[in-house]
């Protein structure tokens, strides 16, 4: 049976006319031309399929990514950088150390808040704070000598997303999407998923598209709040299904006399996108059809912790969205500034708060990797653990937390293309600086583009007449994370 125009794409409509046809064959071997005169050095995306999948600059080792944002700068002291000489160094003060940081004095020395032990075959020593996550050491390559180039939490957190301290620059998911595309036609091919407790400091810079096409931002959606208004209330679907085919008849003619329009295109991809959202999206929100045992491996069933359960049910529509060929999905636990409470920026009471943040971050991240790579999903998905820096070796005067610290922390790996059981680069002995294979952020986000098949320094946009990356004029890869 031969489908109606308006089942057909607004490409495909011009073909249905022998002049259009005709018309756009003459053009055609031009086109093909022009293209490989451009592909070198920029893309060409056709506004009508804006996520169109798209090959990478060579053969990569991760088709999809999962970011897990842990927002309010997480201690690297209290988590991965175990550093022995702070237990011998309590409460003493630091030799020729600062006497004023980021939010005032600073105190003496502290041991670490949570007991550290050997994990795994490589016998990394990992904290008690996170004893599920402490399990996939193995599996992990961190890198303990990042760099930032700021220490206050909006300009860090725009620096990790989009390799700029200030507002207005991509983030790294829509450089990926604009680069690549998506195997997924009927859902966003970037999702940001934000934390049960609110936005990040920097909300939607994290995720937004600065100066590339509105395509590539991220759609902000969770298990507890899903896209917004993908139906109209009052508005039977019978009567959504009829208007949505006027509509699709009235765009047809407009493009018919003016065929080059390609912000109309843009803007009609948009919509039926939205329209294939409006059945994709309220079935991935419904976990009702995930048996038990898995949602008591997230623990998404935990009725005493209500920021914990929900959570754990981001994760599980993270792993659900990469099911569905989702290319970017950015993951975030904790939110915005609020003394500590809210997310990880622990100045006043640390173990207090973080024994209830890790609570709520361990047992499900833990599992969405697990489950990721039970279904063999890892083989194709990267995931990134990130946070915006670290954590001086000191308490502040007067109070039981950390200070702000971007001269040495850590992030990792795992997944497609990771090397297995790999700790990378040196702090010193108090974990205040790094000192060994220093890597600013830049490297980190260049190593993350490199096994999505990316070159970082090819990927480029142009914007007021300069050639913008993701990693500015900087970046190198970190081969030693790389299998």
């Amino acid at each position: 049976m031969i489908p109606s125009p308006e089942h057909l794409s607004h490409a495909g409509r011009h073909f249905l006319s022998r002049r259009d046809f005709l018309a756009h064959s003459s053009t055609a071997l031009g086109g093909i031309a022009l293209s490989n005169l451009l592909a070198a050095d920029q893309l060409l995306i056709d506004p009508a399929r804006p996520y169109a999948p798209r090959r990478p600059h060579f053969a990569p080792k991760a088709k999809n990514v999962v970011v897990i944002f842990c927002a309010g700068a997480v201690s690297q002291l209290e988590t991965w950088d175990y550093k022995p000489e702070l237990i011998k160094w309590d409460d003493k003060p630091l030799p020729g150390g600062p006497s004023v940081t980021f939010q005032g004095p600073a105190g003496n020395l502290a041991r670490p808040q949570y007991a550290f032990r050997p994990r795994g075959q490589t016998g990394k020593w990992v904290s008690d704070m996170i004893p599920h996550l402490a399990e996939l050491t193995d599996d992990i390559a961190f890198v303990h000598s990042l760099t930032s180039k700021s220490n206050t939490h909006g300009p860090a957190e725009n620096f990790l997303s989009t390799g700029f301290t200030l507002d207005g620059f991509p983030s790294l998911g829509s450089w990926v999407t604009y680069a690549l595309g998506s195997e997924s036609q009927d859902l966003p091919a970037y999702v940001a998923i934000p934390d049960p407790r609110g936005v990040p400091q920097n909300g939607s810079n994290n995720w937004g598209p600065g100066f590339l096409p509105a395509a590539f931002q991220g759609t902000t959606m969770s298990s507890k709040e899903p896209v917004r208004h993908l139906v109209a209330p009052g508005v039977s679907a019978q009567a959504d299904r009829a208007t949505r085919s006027l509509l699709q008849k009235m765009n047809a003619r407009h493009l018919e006399a003016h065929p080059g329009d390609q912000k109309l295109a843009a803007r009609i991809a948009s919509y039926e996108l939205a329209a294939r959202m409006q059945l994709s999206v309220p079935e991935i929100n419904d976990l009702s059809t995930e048996p038990a045992h898995i949602l008591k491996m997230y623990g998404a069933d935990d009725t005493q912790n209500e920021n914990k359960a929900a959570f754990a049910r981001n994760c599980i529509l993270a792993r659900r969205l990469i099911e569905r060929g989702v290319r970017f999905v950015q993951l975030f636990n904790g939110a915005y500034a609020s003394g500590g409470a809210l997310n990880w920026d622990g100045h006043n009471k640390l173990k207090e708060q973080y024994d209830t943040h890790a609570a709520i971050l361990d047992q499900p991240a833990a599992a969405l990797i697990r489950d990721l790579k039970q279904r063999g999903l890892l083989d194709d998905t990267l995931v990134v653990w990130c946070t915006e820096f670290g954590r001086m070796p000191f308490f502040q005067k007067g109070a039981r937390g950390r200070d702000h610290n971007p001269d040495g922390f850590t992030c990792w790996l795992t997944g497609a293309g990771v090397k297995s059981g790999v700790s990378h680069g040196v702090t010193d002995e108090l974990g205040q600086k790094a000192i060994e294979d220093v890597h600013p952020l830049y490297h980190f986000n260049a190593t993350i583009l490199h096994l999505l098949g990316l070159d970082f320094e090819r990927l480029s946009f142009e914007h007021n007449g300069i050639q913008r990356r993701l990693t500015n004029v900087e970046g190198k890869l970190i081969p030693e994370v790389l299998a």
